[in-house]
């Protein structure tokens, strides 16, 4: 039987991931390239020899989604799999119509076809859009947890920019390490508020070898945390599934890849950020929950904000700075950057974008949605440096840090600044320790 040649599709993450769970070693196909999307500096890169299994010997060469008709053709391509996450679905049949139009067939693999078995338990957090709460309640779920004496490890959706080869197994214990493994903003807000909770968390490229590692981590593993990126789903088996619905974006939950797909496997659904959504969108997101998941546990919850110095707001001209995917390709508005602004009584909002340099101005040309928030891109040594810049060249009294890092720890700001910390609180019944609770009795552990 012939080869069908391939194409994936995707933004270095889950691309690899399906790569290694169904193509790598499959003799059925043959991955002739790889196309990179959202993340800058992505493309024009190898998934190495060393990833890419014995019938890859010279590794698979990345492409910038851009050039994708041209390799359907010059390839002989027969199949393309779209395999990254937060699209619309306009978007994705976008795609879809390219690739059929130059003569290949479009594909989206499914979790029997990707996800992994684990020896232990699996709670998976995953989430509608970017930006929804997946951390504050994966750190709130790991807490309670830990509270009842159990060891916990998380294994976080890869975000893999760097060396990939030495990226395959990645344990983060101390914030040391962050260092040692030459992590980027986007990786350090995710992983840094798991090592200062005292658990460990995983992370790289192979999601087997990384699951295994994680199961037998020296400090001991009693239950794993899938700590999901984006809008996908779970990488491995859950055996509890819990999905973040977002009230500010109502709507977005049933017309986004593949978020949708989440919540229609999510054994409970969390719909965050009550405190500060209206009405309308929480009743729009509850309506959509029941109709295509009518069996979810639904969870109330307020996203609490919290700031370390609120006389550094009130009645200053502020600069704020929010989480950069939130504001990129996750479309948000606002973040609690903002609602602090709001609510310790910021007097203006500063627009960043006359101030920003080299890759920042780059950002707002291909996001221009984003408005007078700066989104706090790090994705390698450049962009911090312009990030850097741009707060220092913006003319305002001070800076609002809304990211889940101290931005202070790794660039120099020249002007006052505060940070806003957000945790989430459920509201009424059921919660989180009820849910916990009713998962370790069935799991006896």
């Amino acid at each position: 039987m012939k080869k069908k040649n391939v194409i994936i599709i995707g933004a270095a993450g889950r691309d690899f991931h399906n790569f290694n769970t169904y193509y790598r070693d499959n003799e059925l196909y043959n991955v002739v390239a790889f196309t990179a999307a959202q993340i800058p500096d992505i493309d024009n890169r190898q998934y190495p020899a060393e990833l890419a299994g014995k019938l890859y010997p010279q590794g698979i060469p990345i492409y910038s989604q851009d050039k994708l008709p041209e390799l359907i053709k010059e390839l002989n391509v027969d199949e393309c799999v779209f395999a990254y996450s937060d699209v619309s679905y306009n978007a994705v049949m976008a795609i879809s119509a390219i690739v059929n139009a130059a003569g290949a067939d479009f594909t989206l693999l499914g979790p029997k076809s990707t996800s992994i078995k684990s020896t232990k338990p699996v709670i998976s957090v995953c989430a509608v859009r970017t930006g929804s709460g997946k951390s504050q309640t994966s750190r709130k779920i790991i807490e309670l947890l830990m509270a009842k004496g159990l060891k916990v490890v998380a294994v976080r959706h890869p975000m893999p920019y760097g060396d990939l080869v030495a990226q395959r197994v990645q344990r983060f214990a101390t914030v040391e390490d962050l260092k040692k493994h030459r992590c980027t903003i986007e990786e350090m807000e995710e992983y840094e508020p798991h090592v200062v909770r005292g658990n460990v968390i995983y992370a790289g490229i192979d999601y087997e070898e990384i699951l295994r590692a994680a199961e037998k981590d020296p400090n001991g593993c009693d239950v794993i945390i899938w700590d999901g990126g984006n809008n996908d789903f779970s990488f491995y088996d859950a055996d509890l599934a819990i999905t973040i619905v977002d009230p500010h974006r109502p709507g977005h939950e049933l017309s986004y890849y593949p978020g949708e797909v989440s919540l229609r496997m999510a054994d409970v659904a969390v719909i965050n950020k009550v405190d500060s959504a209206t009405q309308e969108g929480i009743a729009t997101v509850e309506k959509n929950i029941k109709k295509v998941n009518p069996g979810a546990k639904i969870i109330k919850a307020d996203s609490t904000i919290s700031v370390d110095n609120p006389e550094i707001i009130k009645g200053k001209r502020v600069l704020v700075v929010e989480d950069g995917p939130t504001l990129t390709h996750g479309e948000m508005k606002l973040g609690a950057g903002t609602v602090a602004a709001q609510r310790y009584g910021a007097k203006e909002l500063v627009d960043p974008r006359p101030y920003t340099v080299g890759k920042l101005k780059e950002t707002f040309n291909i996001y221009p949605n984003i408005g007078i928030l700066l989104p706090a891109m790090g994705y390698g040594e450049a962009q911090l440096k312009d990030l850097e810049a741009t707060i220092n060249n913006t003319d305002c009294d001070a800076v609002i840090i809304g990211t889940p890092i101290d931005l202070n720890r790794i660039i120099n700001i020249n002007k006052p600044s505060t940070r806003v910390h957000y945790d989430l609180n459920e509201i009424g019944d059921p919660n989180l320790n009820e849910i916990i609770e009713d998962f370790i009795k069935e799991h006896k552990l």
